[in-house]
């Protein structure tokens, strides 16, 4: 049985290699867009949060409720308004991307001590340097936490929008499902599994070349 298995494996990898990377740059290029815009949304709206007292609940609470609703749901309420492909797909993942960052853009924000931002007024800094200088490289490490945890969220759930014809390593994953092939759903878990690691360890050493100074201190 298991060396049929083995045979399964190398008989796919040996006839379908083009389609199994194109599934690979698929998921991929799905991935990492939909993870650019969960940050560019999630810090934006973390920030803002911060800024306006009274924006904050609003904007986390409504970003909550969109968390506890399972990913396959996200993108089939989107297929009556977008249609299937990778439109709406993108949107789904930015969507469910978005809590993790903007949770962690407003506790890493939040952290910095008063104490620190009434030196930097004192000093004579404009808001938006205190901003820039300040708070963000503060908050750094926490948002970034909320980055990989978004990222492999975005990742695992991006096999779901194979669903509505986004394309990536779900393919692979629902024919081995639907044909009931080990060697097919093998290949498409780990293939996921592997990709989530990968990116988990670029933004690990993200981490520690970007805040260098919190290694040193342990």
């Amino acid at each position: 049985m298991q060396e049929s298995l083995w045979m399964q494996l190398s008989d796919y990898f040996s006839n379908h290699m083009l389609t199994f990377l194109n599934s690979w740059k698929e998921h991929l290029k799905i991935s990492l867009l939909a993870l650019m815009g969960s940050t560019l949304i999630g810090i934006a709206l973390g920030t803002l949060s911060t800024k306006y007292n009274r924006s904050e609940k609003w904007i986390i609470s409504l970003f909550q409720t969109l968390r506890i609703v399972p990913s396959l749901a996200i993108l089939l309420l989107l297929l009556p308004i977008m249609g299937t492909g990778i439109r709406p797909a993108l949107v789904a993942l930015i969507i469910l991307g978005i809590p993790p960052i903007l949770m962690n853009t407003v506790s890493g924000l939040q952290s910095v001590s008063l104490s620190l931002l009434e030196s930097a007024q004192g000093v004579g800094m404009s808001e938006r340097q205190i901003r820039w200088k300040i708070q963000f490289p503060v908050a750094g490490p926490l948002i970034l936490t909320g980055i990989k945890t978004a990222a492999i969220e975005i990742i695992a759930s991006a096999t779901l929008a194979a669903k509505i014809g986004a394309g990536g390593l779900g393919e692979i994953i629902f024919t081995g499902l639907g044909l009931n092939r080990t060697d097919l759903l093998l290949i498409g878990g780990i293939s996921v599994a592997i990709l989530a690691i990968g990116i988990g360890f670029i933004l690990d050493l993200s981490e520690r070349v970007l805040f260098r100074y919190k290694f040193l201190q342990r």
